[in-house]
């Protein structure tokens, strides 16, 4: 696998397209694990569920899309950062009820990495904010 730098843009990709898990192993040890301080996922601790987690976000919001805004190496810490902001309409199945509301969130990824895989990702998100822009709270 090639640097750390790659290997986090190709997991991001695979993430935010939805792909699941199945996708996104590759680029990550089998039991790594996630956390967030943010309401919708206080029971998510393994990245493995977030990224099926990400994959179901994709029937309430089937427009979900991202914007990169900044992509950064920290070779010291040997992790990666990430802050995007996730775009999405409800207006599809699998969650709520479509309102037919837009979200436009803010978010960052921190991929802590071990060797050449990801160990451990945190999210830096205000979910509070995105469930009311999307009618949900």
């Amino acid at each position: 696998m090639g640097s750390i730098t790659e290997t986090a843009h190709a997991f991001f990709q695979a993430c935010e397209a939805g792909k699941g898990w199945a996708a996104c192993a590759e680029y990550c040890t089998q039991d790594a694990t996630f956390s967030a301080q943010s309401e919708p996922l206080a029971d998510v601790a393994t990245l493995a569920a977030y990224c099926d987690w990400m994959k179901a976000l994709f029937g309430p919001l089937p427009d979900a899309r991202y914007d990169l805004r900044s992509f950064a190496t920290d070779n010291v810490r040997n992790n990666v950062c990430a802050y995007a902001v996730f775009h999405g309409t409800n207006t599809g199945p699998g969650g709520p009820p479509p309102t037919g509301k837009a979200v436009a969130t803010d978010y960052v990824y921190v991929m802590q990495f071990t060797g050449d895989k990801i160990s451990h990702m945190t999210k830096i998100w205000h979910s509070g904010l995105a469930l009311k822009q999307l009618g949900w709270a």
